[in-house]
């Protein structure tokens, strides 16, 4: 959720080419069950997968403690490792998290309880205003696809000292209000008028989460637990709060605080996740990763109108016209041709992704205990396109 590691893993992830329940809330389910795995057929997803292995182990030479990766095609699934990960590790998920909170706003739509089309302002009276930012002329919808023009908190030079940078080990664990946050990005003027261009920005989805608190009347947390992570019985995924733990089993966090990727490295697995609230809270595992994103695409989550908004993309840039940005969902292309979906997250020490093809039948999900090495894109051109990593 960093500024920087965020704006990487999304610039990254496209220059190929990071409440109670209702009638509508999906139904119980489990996740697949994989097929009966053999020694023969064990040794064949070893070679079907064989090029997203070296690509772990080359992020792992890099300088990455440790990497996992787990891949699913079918009703076949396949685990991976190197360094010092577990294959089921759990890990912050970082702005994974923003999937999660777009998928609640549109069952919310889906019930009649809001339209994404309102404005801010008649969500979160008087909360998006100041040095031209205005809450009346910014919709819902333009902030779950970063259309907003509200200036991101994570790029905040103050913020990014005390959060990020070395002034973390001060400050780990401060907890945070999500109006503060939105506060010190009101500081600053907008990035640009409402509609007009594309920019990822953290506050959007601060602001997502307040919405759905003022919806439901219940921390956004709540509504995720309800309607996502139980339906799908994902045991591994949490919203932590404010708790500062990481749950097991885990692997350490390693961050250098700096920009020098050889400045000293610290274990920074513990830390308040109100710093980045529904922009970026989550833990996961590769496994439930999977679950969600895969029910997801295949419209288990969703009505079929919602899904269709959700995947209608904007641009993100005219030199990246195969990329696209929906509502806390990102496609791209592969160099192979393949289409893949879904989001990439980096926080502390961690940086993740999660995508599926559209259909939900091939996907992949994948960490580094790192946030300063690793190239997770050539994880996804190994899986998906069977691209071996340049040595």
């Amino acid at each position: 959720m960093s500024a920087v590691r965020t704006a990487r893993t999304v610039v990254a992830a496209t220059l190929v080419a990071g409440l109670a329940a209702t009638a509508l809330a999906a139904p119980a389910l489990a996740a697949p069950a994989p097929a009966p795995v053999s020694a023969s057929s064990s040794a064949q997803a070893e070679q079907d997968h064989a090029a997203t292995r070296q690509a772990l182990q080359a992020a792992v030479d890099a300088g990455v403690p440790g990497a996992v990766a787990q891949a699913r095609d079918g009703r076949t699934s396949w685990t991976g490792t190197a360094g010092e990960r577990k294959g089921n590790d759990r890990y912050r998920v970082g702005s994974i998290t923003k999937t999660f909170v777009a998928t609640v706003l549109l069952q919310l739509q889906a019930e009649g309880r809001i339209d994404l089309d309102d404005p801010v302002e008649k969500w979160l009276p008087g909360v998006v205003q100041g040095n031209g930012h205005d809450g009346r002329k910014i919709t819902v919808r333009q902030l779950l696809n970063h259309t907003s023009g509200v200036y991101s908190v994570t790029s905040d030079p103050g913020f990014q000292a005390k959060v990020f940078g070395p002034g973390f080990l001060e400050h780990r664990y401060d907890r945070w209000t999500p109006k503060q946050l939105v506060d010190i990005a009101m500081t600053h003027a907008p990035d640009f008028a409402p509609g007009t261009d594309w920019n990822y920005s953290n506050t959007n989805y601060v602001l997502a989460g307040m919405v759905i608190e003022k919806v439901t009347g219940r921390p956004y947390g709540k509504a995720v637990e309800n309607r996502i992570i139980k339906p799908l019985k994902l045991r591994a995924t949490s919203v932590p709060g404010t708790d500062v733990r990481m749950p097991k089993p885990s692997s350490p966090a390693y961050s250098t605080l700096y920009a020098d990727p050889n400045a000293q490295v610290h274990d920074v697995s513990k830390l308040s996740p109100t710093l980045a609230y529904a922009a970026g809270e989550m833990i996961s595992d590769s496994n439930d990763l999977q679950t969600f994103y895969r029910a997801l695409l295949k419209g288990k989550l969703l009505p079929k109108a919602e899904l269709r908004e959700m995947t209608t993309t904007v641009p993100i840039s005219p030199d990246l016209p195969e990329a696209g940005y929906g509502l806390g969902l990102m496609k791209q292309k592969l160099s192979c041709g393949k289409e893949i979906w879904g989001h990439g997250g980096g926080i502390h020490g961690s940086s993740s992704d999660a995508q599926a093809t559209r259909d939900g039948n091939h996907s992949v999900a994948l960490n580094f205990n790192a946030d300063w090495t690793g190239d997770s894109q050539a994880v996804l051109e190994a899986e998906f396109c069977g691209a071996v990593p340049k040595g």
